[in-house]
């Protein structure tokens, strides 16, 4: 007597790590550091990560490849502690109709990425993701320098503590994270 076989598990969609900002504005570099410290971790082969920097434009023509999954890693102000971490979901019913987005390549920021997606997708025919997350984390300076400042330094490591957790989270079984707020200002 022979055992049914299992049901074939889906196929687990891509998913595009991007740290975004510009690393010559002190901690608007945070998403850009965040990814070079996942980068050194072993990460599923469905995983990518990449430095976009200030390319936003190349980042929303990149995602029309086709990911299931976008993790924006990226320095977000909402008026906590420095060094806060936030997961927050773009929900993209409410983005409402495809609009003009400007095109100004080095102050892209993920709203007007995930705007300008949109629309690519609106004229091309692509898909958008499925699910959109951003990381983000509190600054406390946004100036010209190069270098974090320390609380959003040390909140590096739980960052990609998190985005790991996030990963996870896609694989059955498993929860995902809530938003953090304060985790890494201890």
């Amino acid at each position: 007597m022979s055992l049914p076989a299992d049901p074939p598990r889906p196929e687990r969609g891509k998913v595009l790590v991007a740290g975004i900002g510009n690393i010559f504005l002190g901690d608007d570099g945070f998403g850009v550091e965040t990814v070079r410290a996942l980068t050194g971790r072993q990460l599923p082969l469905h995983v990518e990560a990449v430095d976009i920097g200030v390319r936003g434009v190349h980042l929303a023509y990149q995602v029309l490849d086709g990911y299931d999954t976008l993790i924006l890693v990226d320095a977000t102000a909402r008026g906590e502690r420095p060094g806060t971490l936030y997961v927050i979901e773009h929900d993209s019913a409410d983005a409402g109709e495809p609009h003009d987005v400007p095109l100004d390549g080095h102050r892209m920021t993920p709203d007007t990425v995930l705007a300008l997606l949109e629309t690519l997708c609106a004229t091309t025919g692509g898909q958008p993701p499925r699910r959109t997350l951003v990381v983000g984390c509190e600054p406390a300076l946004v100036e010209e320098g190069i270098g974090l400042s320390p609380p959003v330094s040390a909140a590096v490591p739980e960052a990609v503590r998190l985005i790991e957790e996030l990963l996870r989270a896609d694989e059955p079984g498993e929860s995902a994270p809530r938003a953090t707020v304060g985790e890494a200002a201890k």
